[in-house]
């Protein structure tokens, strides 16, 4: 018994007065690092395979990408599953089931015979698994920490980093020795790590101080609520108006024999001993809010329009660089070789670029959402220069560049929900998967909207054209969000105030709330109490005529 209750105690939920930042947090922080490593980092790193399933399968080089394209369109698209699934059955099952369903797609892939079987493990079944497995993690992240929320999941989203460009060598050195199935298999046991990682999200329970409160006894209430009767008992002579008259109250005092003002007294006493028993006073108390399980609701906010719509446009900028950036070395005369250093010095970048962030981000300089947008605009300008460069250290340099500005912006994009400029922490965990839901279709129509531009042109600067204009198109609905958050918002809650103002409250010169009442409000009771003494009168009267 003992060891099951401090298993209990273990994984139940954790009660705070205000967030920890901190305490168990930092277990939540290294279970979400070893996620990303085995999500994003892993989907990144699946290009290594792309050349021996081109040749074993004898399929086209497009053919064989859409195997990461459902990949990731299947993530994104359905993160309002993983929103409604967490919110109804916990954080911690729904990444222990994607953990499973990652790494039961990772191992059927070993063993299927064709890429449109690899649509279905990778891309769909493993999808699924990516996106329950992600955003559940990074929600309650952002629940544990407050002050340090921004520092620490920028250091903790730096796994995906890190597994680009450890897993990445050693994947394709093993590929090598054993082949590529083997690989897979292996890939995908290390993945079920995620169903650890699940196990360790216990659930967090922020309580105010004035909710702790003592419970009063069953039996307290019971003897209270016998006492109100027998004090607000009436009796046969008064009148049903809603209001007790004074003359009935009296004649129920009078009326009562000793032995019942004693039993009250009693009563009385043992009712103030109980409450005396309570440290605090119990207020009336309210229904806990329970959370929406999909905040579609939240549409119908300016700010998260507008900062849905940033999202959707930066997405097309996410994803093709790291496409077009081998072809685009190649097409300037330097070797495959050189080529793959660029790609391990952009992960590198990218990892000093979250740490950063997060960084500066903590010392909170100015409103975090001014300097997202200042980071959006930076990565707008080096994708614009990219086309220009000509040689290896120049391409070197804009990488690096590229993969510094896209830490800070992935570092920050979906933690910046849970900041009050946009929604605030209560709406984060339903919202976030509506969200990414939008920035499912630029994702899965990036890539070949740059591919289409290439081939129109044949140019591979065109890409990076397009993912120029589209970070731009989004940093101009980010510089929005904070006057829609101050502007028409505020606008329109004043005037919903505004209209549920009471109307029968009147307010003076001297800013004082005078309450109309009605002037019948106790003639009605003086009337009842007038007829039951001509009542009484009579009834006397008559009984003195028969005697």
């Amino acid at each position: 018994m003992g060891s099951v209750a401090r298993l209990k105690g273990c994984l139940g939920a954790n009660v705070y007065t205000e967030v920890p930042d901190g305490g168990w947090g930092w277990v939540v922080a290294l279970a979400f690092f070893f996620v990303e490593v085995f999500t994003y980092g892993i989907i990144k790193s699946f290009g290594i395979f792309f050349q021996d399933l081109m040749i074993h399968f004898n399929e086209s080089n497009s053919r064989v990408s859409w195997i990461i394209s459902i990949c990731v369109f299947v993530m994104t698209f359905t993160a309002p599953l993983s929103s409604v699934s967490s919110t109804r059955f916990g954080h911690r099952p729904v990444v222990m089931v994607g953990g499973a369903l990652i790494s039961l797609g990772m191992i059927s892939s070993a063993f299927v015979n064709s890429v449109e079987q690899m649509y279905i493990t990778v891309g769909v079944v493993s999808g699924l698994g990516y996106c329950l497995a992600f955003l559940p993690t990074v929600t309650i992240l952002s629940q544990y920490f407050q002050k340090r929320r921004s520092l620490v999941t920028a250091i903790a989203s730096t796994g995906e980093c890190f597994s680009v460009f450890v897993f990445a060598p050693a994947f394709t050195a093993l590929k090598d020795y054993s082949g590529w199935r083997c690989c897979l298999i292996v890939m995908g046991v290390f993945q079920s790590t995620i169903i650890l990682c699940g196990a360790l999200l216990r659930p967090i329970v922020i309580q105010t101080k004035q909710e702790v409160v003592h419970k009063t006894p069953i039996k307290q209430i019971e003897t209270k609520y016998m006492l109100d009767n027998e004090q607000t008992r009436t009796s046969i002579d008064s009148v049903d108006s809603g209001v007790q008259s004074l003359s009935t109250s009296c004649t129920n005092i009078a009326g009562r024999s000793k032995e019942e003002e004693m039993e009250m007294e009693k009563k009385e006493e043992e009712t103030g001993m109980l409450s005396g028993a309570s440290v605090e006073k119990e207020e009336p108390s309210t229904p806990p809010l329970r959370n929406k399980l999909l905040g579609f609701s939240v549409l119908k906010d300016c700010s998260f329009i507008c900062y849905a719509l940033f999202g959707l446009f930066a997405a097309l900028g996410f994803f093709a660089p790291q496409l077009y950036v081998i072809p685009l070395s190649i097409s300037l005369g330097i070797g495959k070789d050189r080529a793959a250093y660029v790609l391990s010095a952009m992960a590198v970048a990218e990892i000093f670029g979250r740490i950063s962030m997060g960084w500066v981000l903590n010392k909170n300089p100015i409103r975090k959402i001014y300097i997202e947008l200042i980071c959006v605009l930076l990565l707008c300008l080096v994708l614009v220069v990219f086309p220009f460069v000509y040689e290896f250290w120049g391409l070197m340099v804009c990488c690096m560049l590229y993969g510094f500005m896209l830490g800070t912006v992935a570092a920050s994009h979906i933690p910046m929900l849970a900041e009050d400029d946009v929604l605030g922490i209560e709406k984060m965990p339903s919202a976030v998967g509506v969200y990414i839901f939008i920035q499912s279709f630029a994702g899965l129509a990036g890539p070949p909207l740059g591919g289409f531009l290439v081939d129109l042109t044949e140019d591979y600067g065109a890409a990076f054209y397009s993912c120029a204009a589209g970070m731009g198109m989004g940093a101009l609905f980010l510089a929005l969000v904070r006057p829609a958050k101050t502007g028409l918002c505020n606008r329109r809650k004043k005037q919903q105030q505004s209209s549920k103002a009471p109307s029968c409250e009147n307010i003076t010169q001297d800013n004082k709330i005078v309450v109309e009442v009605p002037d019948d409000f106790l003639d009605v009771d003086m009337v009842a109490e007038e007829s039951l003494s001509k009542s009484k009168s009579g009834d006397r009267a008559a009984r003195a005529r028969s005697i």
